[in-house]
């Protein structure tokens, strides 16, 4: 199939680009949602603009609409009118969502509504093999922020890999943390996978605290030869 996929710029969406890709299918499109606020139900905030140096590091082509606030109706109608965009043009759309039933939910009515198909590669997988799966597929996620209690400033910039998957394996069985961080626990930042011709440098940015929660915000990055 050809197929639109919803991108944050996060590890769950680029691996699910390249579990779909692994499967036959063609992923023509990147659909990036700007949410209005950090509290943002259905998307990702931090950092969302980086999303268009990594669609240049894929060579893929990107449509990023911006939704008016952060309510549910506005960020959902913000997606619809990029599906929307495109729907002749692809057969269906691609989500890296694993257990938020509203995400699937909402996203599969979108599809229903505009006559595509919904493909989600890593629903219902184990979040443990997923986040394993990202590691060992290539993909270089850095944390880039953390909203969850033992969840600690040390994490931001931390790149996801065996030890920290520990780290967090702990962390979830002491405080019930999603180890996908699908809740909003932690966000990631794919700097590199098998999918980009180049990869991102980061060079610059600035990391903001507050009480139990923050960000790494990239201020200035630039694509790299491999």
């Amino acid at each position: 199939m050809r197929l639109a996929a919803l991108f944050s710029g996060g590890k769950d969406s680029t691996l699910a680009i390249q579990l779909a890709e692994a499967m036959g299918h063609h992923v023509d499109y990147l659909i990036t949602v700007k949410a209005a606020s950090e509290e943002s139900y259905y998307f990702h905030y931090p950092n969302i603009w980086m999303t268009s140096l990594q669609a240049r590091a894929m060579g893929r082509r990107q449509i990023m609409v911006s939704a008016r606030s952060a309510s549910r109706d506005d960020e959902l109608r913000a997606l619809r009118d990029a599906v929307e965009l495109i729907r002749d043009e692809v057969d269906g759309l691609l989500s890296g969502v694993n257990r938020s039933r509203s995400q699937h939910d909402s996203f599969q009515r979108i599809c229903d509504e505009l006559g595509l198909k919904f493909l989600t590669p890593l629903w219902m997988r184990d979040p443990r093999e997923v986040l394993e799966g990202v590691v060992s597929s290539g993909i270089i996620a850095m944390i880039v922020g953390v909203a969850a209690m033992g969840l600690g400033r040390e994490l931001l910039g931390r790149i996801i890999d065996h030890e920290l998957i520990s780290l967090l394996n702990s962390l979830s069985e002491r405080y019930d943390v999603n180890v996908l961080g699908e809740g909003g626990e932690f966000e990631t930042l794919v700097l590199d996978s098998p999918l980009f011709k180049k990869r991102i440098k980061i060079l610059e940015y600035e990391i903001r605290w507050s009480g139990y929660s923050g960000m790494l915000l990239v201020r200035e990055a630039r694509l790299a030869e491999k």
